[in-house]
């Protein structure tokens, strides 16, 4: 399975690949808005963490999700906590 993360903090990239790695899921991270978000293919979830990311980025994300088979999460929180209880809740 594979997840696309979107927003969330610059120095916890690595903790939410490992995350992910736990739930058997390859992860992108996306911090900041850049041309490989228009080729993110088709991940299974796209977590989108709110508090931390440009209205653009999330519009960017959510155009590029249209028309395929995708789960949206949103998340106000960045922590690994709130990561953890998505994959849980999405993945299991």
């Amino acid at each position: 399975m594979s997840v696309v993360i979107v927003g969330g903090n610059e120095c916890m990239v690595r903790q939410y690949k490992d995350l992910c790695g736990e739930y058997k899921c390859k992860a992108k991270v996306y911090m900041k808005m850049n041309s490989e978000m228009k080729n993110m293919g088709t991940p299974d979830l796209i977590v989108l963490f709110t508090n931390t990311v440009s209205h653009k980025m999330i519009r960017c994300a959510l155009n590029e999700a249209k028309g395929q088979n995708v789960k949206i999460a949103r998340s106000h929180s960045s922590s690994i906590a709130a990561l953890k209880m998505i994959l849980e809740e999405h993945i299991l």
